[in-house]
């Protein structure tokens, strides 16, 4: 709450908002303490909350997404690449072969690593900001890139894995968290999966590093250093990058965050900007009250005993872990060994085509998001992920009849459903692009500013314990219940994850970051989510016709 020398007459002790003059301030005082009643009262006024020009996407955004989107870059490029690293290898570590179980440790150490990363992420980015977060990132892929190309032992090379593994867990949470702060609302979602795209087209960059490094002496070592590159030019970029407007007016920064909104939204009037600041302080100044009357482990323990924040928990971790339980990450870390043991001459390039496909797919997701919505995207995505995995385990069963269930290196399987399970794979890629690979990084919406740092940690964490569990066990999953098994596993994790999504994830496309959080109050907010935007619908429409009507 805000307290009571801040509300009604009593205001003339708030700062002068940038673009105001001083004979204004009363005015601006009353306005604000409006809209903080507004805010409070859960119901932010349209009025308020759109900027002309909102829905175009000026230079300044273009060039700071993409800034940002090199962490994706690197994210994708760190977990892709070592599917062609672990089939060339060889006994340049020690053993004349890795086992299967140091090549778990080795892709598991990444994870480990992600998991803690993405676990502090959050909350270090509320102390220190969100862009230091992402230069810590940097600094340690490009030292863990550096360490992985000199190794000369299997447990320099896990040790190598793991400090990358933080800087991917870093990343992984802030940059969208980042992006999410610095777009328009109207276009937060695309902005948010330019990110995933930059994921997918690292995936893609290492899979053809890998191709054209496969044949070349030690060549693993070029295809695991080349991360130090794009990690050095964010680095450098980031020093020009603003901090995020909602940190700078927690900070009590008004300035600084007026002239960021006014670089955001290029094409609004000076009195639309000063609204949009108006209105984020007074979301912002709860946040600020809150934090002030309370500890760090009272606002975590606040994710459970609150029940707003409790059902954001919930929806941000279980998408976050259907993410992950579906298996689509053991594909890119064994698809190039999968495709080998199955028959294919070239796995590694065949592996190119797993991540084309979900690059493409994601280009998708990029024009449509916003419009089709987070919601409808994923009830209408994830039947094809079901249907994919199901195919490959039909396909599994079949084609490994004559060795007993199981995958046996050097054997020849029928070419025809080697084909079945490359195409079941584009399928489950496809699907997976679409919707799964893009909607769970939405995370930081789902959260009020006073939490959101520890939403999307825990969040993050959720994503990276999920891999962790299902990458470390693969193989030995592929194992003891055989490659049908473990396909037909994976589809009924996909089903479960389906259903949660019918039954507990409401739409926040079109949605302030101010108002997503005020559709949890009752329930997980499905019917109230499409009562917001339908009504916000109608307002524009409105606003519309009034303008045209102006215009004649």
């Amino acid at each position: 709450m805000i307290p009571e020398n801040e509300k009604g007459s009593q205001s003339t002790n708030l700062p002068t908002i940038s673009g105001f003059s001083k004979e204004s301030n009363e005015q601006n005082a009353y306005d604000f303490n409006d809209v903080t009643r507004s805010v409070i009262a859960g119901e932010i006024s349209e009025f308020t909350v759109v900027a002309e020009g909102e829905e175009h996407t000026t230079w300044f955004i273009w060039l700071l997404v993409c800034c940002c989107s090199i962490s994706g870059l690197l994210f994708g490029y760190d977990t892709g690449v070592i599917s062609g690293a672990l089939v060339t290898i060889n006994g340049d570590l020690g053993p004349s072969q890795l086992s299967n179980g140091q090549k778990e440790f080795i892709t598991s150490a990444t994870t480990l690593g992600a998991l803690l990363g993405g676990l502090a992420a959050g909350a270090m980015s509320d102390w220190t900001g969100r862009r230091p977060v992402l230069g810590i990132a940097d600094i340690l892929f490009i030292g863990g890139a550096l360490g992985q190309a000199v190794s000369h032992t299997v447990w320099s090379m896990i040790g190598c894995r793991f400090l990358i593994g933080i800087g991917v867990g870093l990343a992984s949470c802030i940059a969208p968290l980042y992006i999410q702060e610095l777009s328009p609302t109207r276009l937060r979602g695309r902005m948010v999966v330019l990110n995933v795209v930059m994921i997918t087209l690292g995936q893609v960059v290492a899979y053809g590093i890998d191709a054209g490094f496969a044949n070349v002496h030690s060549g693993w070592r070029w295809m695991v250093g080349l991360g130090t590159v794009p990690a050095a030019i964010q680095l450098i970029f980031l020093f020009f990058l603003p901090e995020s407007p909602r940190i700078l007016v927690r900070r009590g920064d008004l300035d600084g965050a007026h002239k960021v909104l006014t670089r955001v939204y290029a094409l609004a009037q000076p009195e639309q900007v000063a609204l949009k600041l108006k209105v984020l302080r007074a979301a912002v100044q709860q946040n600020i009250e809150i934090a002030n009357s309370t500890t760090f482990l009272e606002r975590a323990s606040s994710m459970l005993t609150i029940p707003t924040n409790r059902r954001a928990l919930i929806i941000g971790c279980g998408m976050q872990a259907f993410q992950q339980l579906c298996g689509f990450n053991t594909l890119m870390y064994y698809s190039a060994s999968l495709f080998q043991e199955i028959g294919f001459n070239q796995p590694t390039a065949v592996g190119l085509i797993i991540s084309g496909t979900n690059f493409i797919f994601t280009l998708f997701a990029l024009k449509y998001i916003d419009l089709i919505g987070r919601r409808k995207i994923m009830i209408y995505s994830a039947p094809g992920m079901v249907f994919g995995l199901t195919l490959a385990s039909i396909a599994f069963h079949y084609m490994t009849e004559d060795t007993g269930g199981t995958l046996v290196a050097g054997s020849h399987y029928a070419r025809s459903w080697s084909a079945v399970v490359l195409l079941s794979m584009i399928i489950f890629v496809a699907s997976y692009a679409t919707g799964l690979g893009n909607v769970p990084w939405q995370q930081g919406e789902l959260f009020g500013l006073e939490v959101r740092g520890i939403g999307t940690s825990l969040s993050t964490a959720a994503n990276w314990a999920g891999n962790l569990l299902i990458g470390s066990t693969y193989l030995s999953l592929m194992a003891k219940i055989t490659p049908a098994g473990a396909f037909g596993f994976y589809a009924g994790l996909c089903l479960l994850g389906w259903l949660f999504c019918l039954f507990c994830f409401p739409e926040t496309a079109g949605l302030s970051l101010e108002e997503v959080q005020s559709v949890f109050r009752n329930g997980f907010g499905i019917k109230e989510s499409q009562r917001l935007r339908r009504q916000k619908r109608e307002l524009r429409v409105k606003e519309q016709v009034k303008a045209n009507q102006a215009e004649a």
